[in-house]
């Protein structure tokens, strides 16, 4: 294991090198809550956990910043939790392997929780700092981001004091983002019936794996896999070809990331065996052919396993494998009001048929409250075709930016003085905590940047070592450019 704490600035990378050791997946982040709320008694500074169980630490300002405009960081505790097939690793036990590899750390076949590690160890060290100037700071660290934002979505309105927002859980150095996407769930459950299977049939485990997987939102642009979609293409395909029988399906596991492994088990007639085992080999290779730009390590492989008990009543099986071929996915229009940006979109990212049970999990974003609804409906629609109980649920809204920003100009300036060139001024389509916020406290001027980190949500996940020194020195710079109230 590579040794990060020898990095610059050492005590941020020290920090995140601790935070590393704690296990701390999505709704399991207690004990770095309860090594946060450690730090902030230990630096005997006001710390608060409130009802939902963010943490809130303040730190008075250094002399002769007593006026300036408060300032909040805001960073999540929570951290996706994503391995190789091949990778054995507890995320509620075991710590995560970083590794430094050139310019980059990354994880050993896990992910890294970079997102949002890194704004988190960047806060402890402005807070732990005794020669930082700045004025006076809030750190604000929630939970459960990753998996629905109930952290946030519990804030309540007069804990914060500060005049400025600064969220640390963006993934471009030498961006500024002013604005995010909503999101809304859309969940389906159906039972269906099974029977005997039938005999003079032969059973294949066939599955997709390899894929690069990401973030639904950040990577939903890039024409990668999704390990759902391809399976359940497939199957309509040999349903129609061979007359398969399914038996069960999976894939995916969480809503937020790009799934990148799926597996079904079908039965086969006897006499197709060796014609279905060439057409699985033709599937793989055409998916090659289509994904060879982005997914280089695509495997689509069949071997053969044990006879199922039970397959899918033939009607149900038709009309599930038909609805999820035809389930939107991906990016489903592009912004008119910002180029290059991507304003809806959805994830198809969990996908179960198994034991008379169907259910699926989407992901649906959009920088346009109408065009996520729209979307969300359509893929309901889709389903209410097939007899599906459909919901919808955790809506929350996008943050529509502001270019008058107050700190944005401070911002831009600073980072023009260090560097020679105005930051690209941009917004996201993922969910950035900020619009949640913005709705508690509307006066908040907000902002939200951070070092490079690419792949986040997958074991790709890695984090770029300069940009981190470029992004702390930006922040403490701007601390203390902060205007005056």
């Amino acid at each position: 294991m590579s040794d990060i704490r020898k990095l610059e600035p050492k005590q941020l990378w020290n920090f995140f090198h601790e935070i590393t050791q704690i296990p701390h997946p999505s709704k399991k982040e207690k004990k770095l809550v309860d090594y946060v709320v450690k730090f902030g008694k230990d630096h005997k500074l006001e710390t608060i956990v409130d009802k939902p169980g963010n943490v809130i630490i303040r730190k008075p300002a250094t002399k002769g910043m007593e006026k300036r405009k408060g300032v909040i960081f805001q960073t999540h505790l929570d951290m996706v939790p994503q391995k190789n097939s091949d990778k054995k690793h507890d995320f509620e036990k075991d710590p995560i392997r970083t590794i430094v590899d050139g310019e980059w750390v990354k994880a050993d076949g896990t992910t890294l929780g970079s997102d949002n590690g890194i704004g988190v160890a960047t806060t402890l060290t402005v807070l732990a700092s005794k020669d930082i100037v700045h004025g006076p700071v809030e750190a604000l660290f929630t939970i459960d981001e990753e998996t629905g934002m109930t952290g946030v979505f519990g804030l309540k309105s007069g804990l914060l004091k500060g005049d400025i927002l600064m969220n640390l859980d963006s993934e471009d150095e030498g961006e500024l983002y002013v604005g995010c996407a909503g999101g809304i769930n859309v969940v389906i459950n159906k039972n269906y019936r099974e029977e005997k299977s039938p005999k003079g049939m032969a059973a294949f485990r066939i599955v997709a794996k390899g894929l690069k997987g990401g973030h639904s939102g950040v990577d939903i642009a890039l024409g990668r896999a999704n390990s759902n979609k391809i399976m359940f293409r497939f199957l309509m395909q040999a349903e129609s070809d061979f007359g398969i029988r399914l038996a069960e399906a999976a894939g995916g596991d969480l809503r937020n990331a790009i799934p990148r492994e799926s597996y079904a088990v079908a039965l086969v007639p006897d006499i197709k065996v060796k014609e279905f085992e060439k057409f699985v080999k033709g599937y793989e290779k055409m998916y090659r052919t289509e994904f060879s730009e982005t997914e280089q390590d695509l495997s689509f492989t069949c071997k053969k396993t044990g006879i199922p008990l039970k397959v899918m009543n033939q009607g149900d099986q038709y009309r599930i494998i038909r609805a999820l071929f035809a389930c939107p996915n991906g990016v489903q229009r592009m912004s008119q009001a910002m180029k290059g940006l991507v304003e809806t979109s959805n994830n198809l990212a969990i996908v179960k048929c198994i034991g008379g049970k169907f259910e699926c999990h989407n992901l649906t974003r959009s920088s346009v409250d109408s065009s996520k609804e729209a979307t969300a409906w359509k893929i309901a629609a889709v389903f209410h075709l097939i007899d599906a109980e459909v919901t919808l649920s955790g809506s929350y809204p996008g943050w529509k930016p502001n270019i008058q920003s107050l700190i944005l100009k401070v911002m831009s300036g600073v980072y023009k003085k260090m560097y020679g060139k105005i930051p690209e001024i941009k917004a996201i389509h993922a969910g950035l905590e900020c619009a949640i916020i913005g709705g508690v406290y509307p006066k908040l001027d907000m902002i939200s940047f951070g070092p490079t980190i690419k792949f986040p949500h997958s074991p790709d996940e890695k984090v770029n070592i300069p940009s981190v020194k470029k992004f702390y020195d930006f922040l403490c710079e701007t601390l203390k450019q902060v205007p005056v109230k």
